[in-house]
C-alpha cells in the first residue's frame, strides 16, 4: 500500500539560546530568545529583517527516544478534562517526528543571530527550519478548532 519510503535525516540549522532551562506548559509570550544560525548559513538571512514574524520549527531535544511516538493517544495538555484525541489532532511534543513549529515576532537579524519573541522553546533546542510568515499563505481566517480548544484558551485567560 505505501512505496517504501526513504529515511531522513535532518541537521539542524541553529540552536535557541534563552533563559528558559526546563520545558513548561505556558508563560512564553513574553520570552525572548536568541536563534544563532550556523554561521556558513549567515547569507540564507539576507531579507528576513523585512518581515515582522517568522515560523521557526524546531526539535523538542529534550523528549526521550522510548518517549518520541509512545503514544497514539492522549488528553491534550496532559489533562484529563479534555477529551481523548489522537496525537495528530494535537501540538503535544510525544510526536513520530517531534518536528514542532511556532509563529513567533522577529525582533531583528544581526549576522547569524535572530532576535524572537514567543518562541516555546528551551535553551540548546535544535532549529530545523526558518520561514518567512506571510498572511495570505499563513493565516486562516475562518479556520475552526474543537470546543476543548477554546475552553481551555478560556480557562487560561479567566485564570480557572
Amino acid at each position: 500500500m505505501f512505496p517504501d519510503l526513504p529515511e531522513i535525516s535532518l541537521r539542524p540549522i541553529g540552536v535557541v539560546r534563552n533563559q528558559v532551562l526546563e520545558p513548561r506548559p505556558d508563560g512564553w509570550q513574553e520570552v525572548t530568545s536568541r536563534i544563532v544560525v550556523r554561521p556558513e548559513l549567515a547569507d540564507a538571512l539576507l531579507g528576513l529583517e523585512g518581515y515582522s514574524h517568522v515560523l521557526v520549527l524546531f526539535w523538542p531535544h529534550r523528549v526521550p527516544a522510548d518517549v518520541i511516538g509512545s503514544k497514539h493517544r492522549l488528553h491534550p495538555r496532559d489533562d484529563p478534562a479534555n477529551p481523548l484525541q489522537g496525537v495528530l489532532a494535537t501540538r503535544s511534543q510525544i510526536r513520530f517526528n517531534p518536528i514542532l513549529v511556532t509563529a513567533v515576532r522577529l525582533l531583528g537579524v544581526k549576522g547569524n543571530v535572530l532576535r524572537v519573541r514567543g518562541l516555546d522553546a528551551i535553551d540548546g533546542t535544535p532549529v530545523l527550519d526558518i520561514k518567512p510568515y506571510v498572511p495570505y499563505f499563513d493565516a486562516v481566517p475562518d479556520a475552526a478548532v474543537p470546543g476543548w480548544v477554546t475552553a481551555h484558551d478560556e480557562r487560561r485567560r479567566t485564570g480557572e
